[in-house]
């Protein structure tokens, strides 16, 4: 049985900010962590079981106090937390789930559920997905 290494790098703006943020590879909750004080350089290794595979990192206990607006609306200070360093086997595929990912959220409850396009950022509570097929190498290939 061969195996598939993950990591990535999550960095606070902001650590009096409690924000949590949970990783999920399909139905496996693989990072749980209610409050972000500080980076966490993460990785874990999965079996490499040929298939389509969802990879979600999910943003959590953002409240409105969190975000400081002036008087016009603009955002003054923010918290957020940033993904990057993402690897698959030591390979750097940062650039490629910008591309493929997607962010689902409400704006913390303002509006509508809204799916964007994943820049590296997450500042509201929300998912980030990544459907992706193993072997990646192959996945990999394909999206380059």
């Amino acid at each position: 049985m061969s195996t598939l290494s993950f990591a990535c790098k999550i960095t606070p703006d902001n650590v009096e900010v409690p924000l949590g943020i949970e990783i999920w590879i399909g139905s496996k909750c693989i990072l749980n962590v209610d409050h972000v004080k500080d980076v966490i350089n993460f990785s874990y290794e999965f079996d490499d079981t040929e298939g389509q595979h969802t990879l979600q990192w999910i943003l959590k206990n953002k409240l409105p106090s969190h975000t400081v607006l002036d008087q016009s609306g603009n955002i003054v200070s923010d918290a957020v937390l940033s993904i990057d360093h993402i690897m698959f086997d030591d390979i750097d595929c940062t650039k490629i789930v910008s591309n493929l990912a997607t962010y689902s959220h409400n704006h913390n409850g303002s509006s509508e559920n809204t799916t964007f396009k994943f820049y590296g950022d997450i500042g509201c509570n929300g998912i980030v997905e990544l459907k992706f097929t193993t072997p990646v190498y192959l996945w990999l290939l394909e999206n380059m």
